[in-house]
């Protein structure tokens, strides 16, 4: 017995020979923290004489002598290679013992490494598992690890059982300083990167999770969305670019259908169908969230399908509308909120979270319907918009109690 056995134990032990019942070898099994991993001897022996209690072989014959020798020296060197894994300051598992003790170096296991591994897995899956954006999300977050490795470690890449705690703690600072990253950035980025650390634990390159003290959660964030009002003054305004109208009609279908960008893109007239009475219904399943989502067409979302039906993109590629990079569409959509005068900036989502609002919720539709429609996997998702309403009515009334302060000021002045 080594002094070092309560951080490791040995135990000798015997499996029978294949076609030879009556004789076994001899295996060594080395456990730490729970794991084990096993080195044959290629000693075998008769089964008879073994002795499980003690690990050796029974007898003080000339064979018995010999192979309890052999066994002690393993001992010896299974002690001599754990002081060389100590001093040498690397990690001690059952399976690097086991690697020292056979003379096997391990080849190193670096985060980049691991990282290309997954991104190529994930593109390989485009269209399957994920998307296009799912995988460019993670090569921006491979880019930004190697650029925070370099601003704090100087270098390029390091293995992965040296990811400790403190490289967290100072990739989120380097995020809200370095990158000049809001907190739900920050905290979206560094969700990016927690799937490439548990890849690494699942596989046993990382004993501990070095996310164990990062506590940093998102923060509630208004969403935008359009008053009754704003959105009719988009409906109605007259554009003189063709470009800006195209948009603005993209834009309108999303506020009454819920569709998110890349859902409208890939919107195709077989995923319109009609019921037994002859309302029209769009059925799909949401690209984000693999959920089915069923959304009954409004007359102005029609109106739009008519409007394009004849478009020659769509017709070539049995697409319903002929629409522009998610990119090019923002950008127009910019140009648009300062044409209508709205406060913030539109995006798809905006619109997303218009249908949710002012469309539905405000119009008395029921949570679990809008929930359905917009393809959610939990009402959860869905209860965020009510409470944004809750928001909303509470501020106006605030606005109209001040009003009408001011008025009662003015008859008392009067």
């Amino acid at each position: 017995m080594s002094p070092h056995m309560n951080n490791y134990s040995l135990l000798f032990y015997t499996k029978k020979s294949k076609n030879k019942s009556e004789f076994s070898t001899i295996y060594l099994r080395i456990t730490i923290k729970g794991r084990r991993s096993e080195i044959s001897t290629k000693q075998t022996v008769l089964t008879s004489l073994w002795c499980s209690e003690s690990g050796k072989l029974k007898g003080n014959g000339q064979q018995a002598k010999a192979i309890n020798s052999l066994l002690d020296n393993y001992k010896l060197k299974v002690f001599s290679s754990y002081n060389e894994l100590i001093f040498a300051n690397k990690e001690v598992t059952a399976e690097t013992l086991k690697n020292k003790f056979l003379g096997i170096d391990e080849k190193a296991i670096t985060l980049v490494e691991v990282f290309k591994e997954h991104n190529k897995m994930v593109f390989s899956l485009i269209g399957k598992s994920y998307s296009f954006g799912t995988w460019k999300r993670y090569e921006t977050s491979l880019n930004h690890t190697i650029e925070f490795m370099k601003w704090k470690y100087n270098v390029s890449d390091m293995e992965v059982k040296n990811i400790k705690p403190e490289f967290i703690s100072y990739y989120d600072l380097w995020f809200r300083t370095i990158r000049n990253c809001c907190n739900n950035t920050s905290v979206k980025y560094l969700k990016n990167f927690r799937k490439i650390i548990k890849l690494c634990i699942d596989n046993e390159w990382i004993n501990k999770d070095p996310f164990i003290n990062y506590k940093t959660k998102l923060q509630p964030v208004d969403k935008n969305f359009l008053s009754e009002e704003q959105l009719e003054s988009i409906i109605d305004k007259e554009f003189k670019s063709e470009r800006l109208s195209f948009v603005r009609d993209v834009f309108i279908f999303s506020c009454f259908t819920g569709l998110a960008y890349v859902d409208i893109k890939n919107l195709k007239y077989d995923d319109i169908s009609t019921n037994i009475s002859g309302a029209r219904f769009i059925k799909i399943k949401r690209t984000k969230t693999k959920v089915d989502a069923s959304i009954p067409l409004l007359p102005i979302a029609e109106n739009i399908l008519t409007k394009y039906k004849d478009n020659p993109k769509c017709l070539n590629q049995n697409l319903v509308l002929p629409i522009l990079s998610n990119q090019k569409m923002n950008e127009y959509l910019k140009e648009i909120s300062t044409l209508c005068d709205i406060e913030f900036d539109l995006t798809f989502h905006s619109a997303r979270h218009t249908f949710a609002t002012t469309v539905t919720l405000n119009n008395g539709v029921p949570i679990e319907t809008v929930s359905k429609m917009l393809g959610h996997s939990t009402i959860r998702m869905t209860q965020h918009y009510a409470k944004i309403l809750d928001s909303k009515v509470s501020n106006d009334m605030n606005i109209l109690k001040e009003k009408l302060l001011q008025k009662e000021l003015k008859m008392k002045t009067s």
